[in-house]
């Protein structure tokens, strides 16, 4: 008999009958206390060499339904490999048709990020360098450790560079981002990383959000928060992890500061700025575009055709982190968004846009802030 299942780390979806391999029927679950709904990861066990369609009935009531068009899930038979599957949207139902070939496989919205793989994460940029410090910042709601990196020595002059990733778990490509940046600053024969070291401190905050990471939500915290419209006003009531990050960014300073995110719908690496901050300067208008130059030489994955117009976020504006940092520190302050898809430019269809690339895509932001660093203040 046919069983699914999502009781792990990550896992979501409901099950509506799954009696039949030829028409298994699920629906996305909601956040765990929000209407938010996108994120899926399932497994499918005792269904080998069958041909399974998978009818996700609810996907049209999902938060963003503009991004099933041209979408394929991801399935994976240990949880190391992910590859691309069939997948189609009536405008109503997202239906994944594929035939496993062992008895168990796990299917994902995207390649997932593990609780476990974070805390590695941690202990091996701990472990590449002693100028590495471990900044326990809280407890989330949910109980788990909430920690900032510091990386760098502090002396009279050094910038202060910031990296945030994952406020919404559901993109985890944002952590996978984190990864790749990180080894990358840490790696003692990456000459970037080597002189940005001599001109800046940084301060990275690999996931933002454990509690909504591991209950497998798309956008929220435990408590029903979307962290990145929490900045203007967070509280420990509700956004706990916000305020934390804040009150540290007011005691060290900011001089650059990356969010990164994905994106449901856009099939391009883009990157937001402050250009419709009240405040917005000439300042950061050069940086901004200097950054953004720099990128496109060092990484064709990355352009700047495509993203958000001017004005998308409305009144919410200065309640997003990139905002909100560039009109209180007057710094360069980007969003930086991946697909969920594939790169419509340079795509590779096996993988579709996937935590290896997102993790060399995040190395390469190392060029752009060394091509900046001399000038953020």
């Amino acid at each position: 008999m046919i069983r699914i299942s999502s009781h792990f780390d990550s896992g979501s979806i409901d099950v509506i009958d799954a009696t039949d391999p030829a028409n298994i029927r699920l629906a996305l679950r909601p956040d765990n206390a929000s209407p938010f709904r996108q994120w899926f990861h399932f497994r499918v066990s005792n269904a080998k060499d069958s041909d399974c369609t998978l009818a996700i009935e609810n996907a049209a009531d999902s938060a963003y339904p503009d991004g099933w068009p041209d979408y394929r899930a991801v399935a994976s038979y240990d949880r190391e490999n992910w590859f691309r599957v069939p997948t189609t949207f009536d405008g109503r139902a997202l239906t994944i048709s594929h035939t496993p070939r062992h008895d168990a496989v796990w299917y994902a919205y995207f390649e997932p990020y593990s609780w476990e793989r974070h805390q590695q994460l941690l202990g091996g940029a701990l472990e590449a360098s002693p100028w590495v410090e471990l900044l326990p910042l809280g407890v989330t709601p949910d109980g788990h450790d909430f920690d900032a990196l510091k990386i760098g020595v502090d002396t009279p002059g050094k910038k202060k560079i910031w990296l945030i990733a994952r406020q919404h778990p559901g993109e985890s490509m944002a952590e996978w981002f984190a990864e790749g940046f990180l080894e990358a600053l840490l790696d003692s024969q990456n000459a970037l990383g080597r002189a940005l070291l001599e001109k800046a401190v940084f301060y990275v905050v690999p996931n933002m959000n454990p509690d909504g990471s591991v209950r497998g939500n798309l956008r929220t915290n435990a408590l029903g928060a979307n962290l990145n419209r929490e900045w203007a006003t967070p509280t420990l009531a509700r956004s706990p992890e916000v305020l934390w990050v804040r009150q540290l960014m007011n005691e060290v300073g900011v001089d650059a500061f990356l969010d990164v995110h994905g994106d449901e719908s856009i099939p391009h690496n883009f990157v937001s700025g402050c250009d419709d901050i009240p405040s917005f300067s000439a300042k950061q208008r050069d940086l901004q575009a200097a950054f953004n130059q720099a990128w496109l030489i060092a990484n064709p994955d990355f352009q700047t055709t495509h993203g958000y117009e001017n004005g998308k976020f409305g009144p919410d504006t200065l309640t997003i982190a990139t905002k909100w940092v560039g009109e209180t520190f007057g710094c360069l302050a980007f969003t930086i968004e991946m697909p969920f898809k594939d790169t419509a430019d340079r795509p590779v269809p096996d993988v579709g846009w996937n935590g290896e690339r997102s993790r060399q895509f995040g190395a390469s932001v190392l060029a752009p802030l060394w091509a900046v660093v001399d000038v953020l203040r």
